[in-house]
């Protein structure tokens, strides 16, 4: 018969032999975060704007401007020039908060040229997961953690969780070896990082099933054991979180999920003496309009913090300002569209578990050379009230962004041109979509 027990804190020794890093090496990330993705750099002190409008609204939301490897190589800019974008706009709007550059899903074998630029680190290991650890670390982690098996109380889930000694050898044989890969990548980071301080994620959202709570406390005994400061991690939530338009899935259960990985991370902050400040990270988290309502509840209900990542959303308030201007502006638009359509094999494959893209609602290339600026906004902007609005057309566009990248300079040409008003609706999408319902409790429009 399974043993019904309480987890019993750890020692301070298990963590403290070569400890955690000193905090004075450690910089504490807020409580509420956005990660702010901008293709080309062109938008932060728009995407910043809409930090200011919260803070004035009493809510601090700290911006994490986050831009990955695939991006940088597609659109041939570097890591540096994401801190310098965003350096300028903290200058520009006088920001006197935190704010941080974002290494976004970096491995081991892509991190080093974020070394210099970054203070926040997220460390994918997605690809990790499933990949069979050594017997010999499985033994010792099942061994070291006897509390796991068992029945395990844990306040806001109300039935616990169940699980027996075969059942933590079969988790930790799942997800050890991606927790082992993400210490050597922190270690990694810090050794070269030296005296200057970082932030650590951990992504494990882009794999085929959501972790269950007991997978998941497995994990964070796992990150406790290796000694990493989490402050934040991406777990897989059921359901879809597509590039760009909103959730797919049940709401319901998407709400117990989110509850109970909040009632989970703060179970293992207290039980394992990972960083008080740990908290969840929503990736692809960008228009996910349907949830808003459901998070903000359980951050009031938990008192927790919650990193949103967007991406990707930016680039598409240009191409609607630009499609607004009319004229060239619009005709570049167009140009973006049928370049994307001509090589949607190419620009979807490396996003093909995040968008789902029917190609028969995609009009040709011929039928949008004819649309009105109207016409083009209405298919392209976000919003399910709207008759004309295809969100297969939204989603080509969304990682159609390397077209706009071989066409850099017609392209900025027309940023420039139509400056004003995209960077009014960056700061309106981001604020009025956003945040507000998200970490202000109000609904955006």
């Amino acid at each position: 018969m399974r043993e019904d027990r309480k987890v019993q804190t750890h020692k301070p020794t298990q963590l403290e032999r070569g400890g955690l890093r000193r905090a004075s090496l450690v910089l504490q990330l807020a409580k509420y975060s956005v990660g702010v993705g901008d293709r080309f750099a062109r938008q932060a002190a728009a995407q910043l704007q809409a930090c200011v409008l919260a803070a004035q609204h009493g809510v601090e939301v700290v911006p994490v401007w986050n831009k990955s490897h695939r991006e940088h190589l597609l659109t041939g800019s570097d890591p540096p020039s994401v801190r310098a974008a965003a350096a300028t706009a903290v200058q520009k709007l006088e920001w006197k908060n935190p704010w941080h550059v974002d290494a976004d899903h970096i491995r081991l074998e892509t991190v080093d040229p974020f070394i210099g630029s970054s203070d926040f680190f997220t460390i994918d290991v997605a690809d990790f997961i499933g990949t069979p650890a050594p017997p010999a670390a499985v033994k010792a982690f099942v061994d070291r953690h006897p509390e796991i098996s068992g029945r395990i109380e844990i306040p806001g889930i109300p039935a616990g969780i169940h699980s027996t000694r075969p059942d933590v050898e079969r988790i930790a044989n799942k997800f050890l070896f991606a927790v082992i890969q993400a210490a050597a990548i922190h270690r990694h980071i810090a050794q070269q990082k030296g005296e200057d301080p970082f932030i650590t994620e951990i992504s494990m959202d882009e794999t085929d099933s959501p972790q269950t709570p007991a997978e998941l406390l497995v994990i964070l005994a796992a990150v406790a054991d290796e000694r990493i400061p989490l402050q934040t991690i991406a777990p897989k939530f059921s359901g879809r979180f597509l590039k760009g338009i909103d959730y797919v899935g049940n709401l319901a259960h998407f709400q117990n999920e989110f509850d109970q990985s909040i009632a989970l991370l703060a179970f293992a902050v207290a039980h394992y003496r990972l960083p008080k400040n740990l908290k969840l990270s929503v990736h692809s988290g960008s228009d996910k309009f349907s949830l808003y309502g459901l998070m903000r509840g359980a951050l009031r209900r938990h008192d927790a913090g919650l990193h949103l990542k967007t991406a990707g959303t930016t680039w598409l308030e240009e191409l609607l300002g630009l499609a607004e201007a009319g004229g060239p502006a619009l005709a570049f638009a167009k140009q973006v569209y049928a370049g994307a359509l001509a090589r949607i094999d190419e620009l979807c494959a490396p996003y093909a578990s995040v968008i789902d893209i029917d190609r028969a609602r995609l009009p040709s290339a011929t039928t949008v050379s004819a649309w009105s600026s109207e016409q083009y906004a209405a298919a392209l902007r976000h919003d399910s009230t709207c008759p004309e609005f295809n969100p297969s057309l939204r989603q080509l566009l969304h990682v159609g962004y390397k077209i706009a990248a071989e066409n850099r300079e017609a392209f900025f040409e027309q940023l420039r041109a139509s400056e004003p008003a995209i960077a009014r609706n960056v700061t309106r999408n981001l604020f009025d979509r956003h945040l507000r319902p998200l970490f202000l409790g109000e609904r955006g429009s």
